[in-house]
């Protein structure tokens, strides 16, 4: 293991709670000293290190002594204002050992969704690294409804690898990594090495949590990884009981399953569409409207609108679909959904007449798009 020639300057590291916990009901401190023990190492070797940790729950959980609590989402909230602050207790006392300070950053939705709200996010975990401060994000479950939860932290933390523009994105599960099968029911299951195209085979492949103790299985995995290397960040899935495996997967050797970054990652701006708010409608696209945006880096015309699905107003990101239901791009719409109901199929010059006004000739500007 080579530090001295490490390709990356900035690692996200996320830990499932099926790795803070092996398995158990409450977190594993001598398995957790040991996570932190590799990122202080590869801080030590100029490398930066942001933590995305799940566990508030089990925290919670575990402190209050393990309460029969009816599953309600107000009780969910309550063990994880509980166990958050032990959470971040027991990272702060671990990291300690090694002489870190750890800076807590609780996100929802709605800081990557807000444009303003998102680059203040972004602000605040660029200063913590720039002060060898290690930031810890977890989702703000305490507060949080299904409304504006990214809702598991696989995603979230692909979102944080975009937010602090990450070269490396390890998400560590209590999987070895993917399979080519259900390796849970198929012992000649093979681990998948490399992956360079995500596409709907090996979505496919992809199956639930495990455990029953987080909210994120491998299909989260992939969406996690599929965000991250659009953005050109390399992604590792890898078992967080193997020994090592932060500082293999940041040395590049063989561990888990590695997927290849894009070679032209997105702007930045073009990085916060693809990780703020969820698509909330969609605009099905004739075929030479769907031509023009994918092949020749066009702005979406109202002319190529066929029908527009779901209820919005200006500013919602939309997914951009052919007739047949598959997605093509993804962007910010200068009009609402009642508007693109007038003026879908129409000339760009009818709009003003149709509306009585117009925010432009272009529904989604290329320069708010992001091609998939």
């Amino acid at each position: 293991m080579n530090l001295s020639e490490i390709g990356y300057r900035r690692v996200v590291v996320k830990l499932g709670t099926s790795v803070l916990t092996s398995g158990s009901k409450k977190l594993d401190k001598a398995h957790m000293v040991e996570l932190a023990r590799q990122m202080s190492v590869l801080m030590q070797a100029g490398v930066e290190v942001v933590l995305c940790t799940s566990g508030a729950i089990a925290a919670g959980r575990e402190h209050l002594g393990y309460p029969e609590l009816p599953d309600t989402v107000a009780n969910k909230q309550l063990l994880a204002a509980v166990g958050q602050s032990q959470l971040i207790l027991a990272w702060s006392q671990l990291f300690s050992i090694y002489g870190l300070h750890v800076g807590q950053l609780l996100l929802t939705k709605a800081d990557l969704h807000d444009r303003e709200r998102y680059l203040n996010a972004r602000d605040s975990l660029n200063a913590l690294l720039k002060n060898g401060i290690v930031p810890i994000i977890n989702e703000n479950d305490a507060v949080a409804t299904n409304e504006i939860k990214v809702g598991d932290n696989d995603n979230l933390s692909a979102r944080a690898a975009l937010l602090c523009h990450a070269d490396l994105l390890i998400l560590l599960t209590d999987q070895l990594g993917l399979f080519d099968s259900d390796p849970r029911s198929n012992p000649e299951a093979k681990l998948i090495k490399q992956v360079v195209n995500i596409d709907d085979s090996l979505r496919q492949l992809a199956g639930g949590a495990v455990s029953g103790l987080g909210t994120g299985g491998m299909a989260t995995k992939l969406e996690a990884a599929d965000i991250a290397r659009r953005a050109g960040i390399e992604v590792v899935i890898a078992s967080g009981q193997r020994t090592q495996v932060i500082l293999n997967a940041v040395c590049k050797e063989a561990v888990g399953t590695h997927f290849t970054a894009l070679e032209n990652p997105l702007e930045s701006r073009k990085q916060w569409i693809l990780a703020g708010q969820s698509a909330k409608g969609k605009l099905v696209l004739d075929a030479g409207a769907i031509n023009a945006v994918t092949q020749k880096g066009r702005s979406l015309l109202s002319k190529g609108i066929i029908s527009v699905v779901g209820e919005f107003g200006r500013g919602t990101t939309l997914q951009l679909i052919d007739s047949e239901g598959r997605e093509h791009a993804r962007g910010i719409s200068r009009y609402s959904a009642a508007d693109l109901n007038k003026i879908a199929g129409k000339h760009s010059d009818d709009i003003e007449s149709l509306l009585g006004y117009d925010y432009g000739d272009a529904v989604v500007h290329r320069n708010d798009m992001v091609v998939l």
